[in-house]
């Protein structure tokens, strides 16, 4: 599990193309300073023609981005629509099965096609407790010299809101979201991508328990651990309380990818151990929920209605976390 020590990381040497440079490297809340040292010279070596400022900016995102995951332990546990009592409050959930029989619960998701329960048995791994934020993927453009997105839009005072660099990053693609992930990956030496369907909807329900929102108490407390119905964008990635994990916002901010092709009965041929979805597809998953929707999508099962692998411009609503896939220790 990640070590929460703070360690004091002296001034430093590593090279820049042909030359030297020296000073202090970031502290690390997590990582040993020959950690943090070894992403520094693997930045400096990938990116040799970077100002030294952005070289920096570059270190610091890779850090927090490690330092940002949560362990989730691995286990077993009954994937897909559990069914609940057909007319609840929102707000004060009761416990499943809220004293019926399993077998006259009501399916939480509207589509019955793909919510097949089926057991799945997950080995450990990291998730982002939060999305990746908007600062940190114009990073990733700018250092792949590509041009920022919506630059036009930026800059208009009925706009600006919307840009803020600490919301969810809008993606127009899935592929967007694995570059970035595998970019992490890269610069940082981890297995670094986006999240399967089965490890997203485990960590969303506290590892596999029959909880009904991804929230702290699994009910939703408007203002408190869900955004008021009707607010119009989306928000900081902090915002609201976490779920018992830690992890913040699976569902009412934006949606995320994950790294599974869609198939409508893929549940009912999924193997038992670390399903990774089908092999082909032509639709990427989504999971959570984003900011216009109601009450009833952000529920921790509900699978996204598969959307085509390229859209037409950079949505707020699809943001994606990415996800350290080993067991081992950091």
């Amino acid at each position: 599990m990640l070590r929460q020590l703070v360690l004091a990381l002296p001034a430093m040497m590593f090279l820049v193309g042909c030359e030297a440079e020296s000073g202090p490297l970031p502290n690390s809340k997590s990582l040993t300073p020959e950690k943090v040292a070894s992403i520094a010279t693997t930045i400096a070596k990938k990116y040799p023609d970077l100002p030294s400022e952005l070289r920096g900016k570059v270190l610091n995102t890779v850090l927090q981005s490690i330092e940002n995951m949560v362990f989730v332990e691995g286990g077993q546990f009954d994937m897909g629509d559990f069914g609940w009592i057909c007319e609840y409050d929102e707000k004060d959930v009761c416990t499943w099965p809220c004293g019926q029989d399993p077998e006259q619960l009501c399916n939480i998701s509207m589509d019955g096609n793909d919510d097949f329960v089926h057991p799945v048995k997950l080995s450990s791994y990291y998730l982002s407790k939060f999305q990746t934020i908007l600062g940190d993927f114009d990073l990733f453009f700018t250092v792949q010299n590509k041009p920022l997105f919506d630059t036009k839009f930026r800059d208009r005072a009925d706009l600006k809101s919307m840009y803020a660099p600490n919301l969810p990053a809008p993606t127009k693609s899935w592929q967007e979201a694995k570059d970035y992930c595998q970019w992490i990956g890269l610069l940082s030496g981890y297995p670094v991508d986006l999240p399967t369907e089965a490890q997203w909807e485990y960590a969303a329900r506290s590892r596999g328990q029959h909880v009904l929102f991804p929230t702290d108490t699994g009910s939703l407390s408007f203002g408190k651990n869900f955004p008021v119905e009707g607010e119009g964008e989306t928000f900081a990635v902090g915002r609201f309380t976490p779920n018992p994990l830690g992890i913040y916002n699976m569902s009412g901010n934006a949606t995320d990818w994950v790294n599974d092709w869609y198939s409508k009965d893929y549940y009912q041929h999924s193997p038992l151990e670390n399903p990774q979805g089908p092999k082909t597809g032509t639709d990427k998953v989504k999971r959570g929920s984003y900011y216009p929707e109601g009450p009833l999508l952000a529920a921790s099962i509900v699978r996204r209605w598969p959307d085509k692998p390229i859209q037409d411009a950079y949505y707020p609503g699809t943001s994606f976390r990415c996800a350290i896939q080993s067991d081992k220790n950091l």
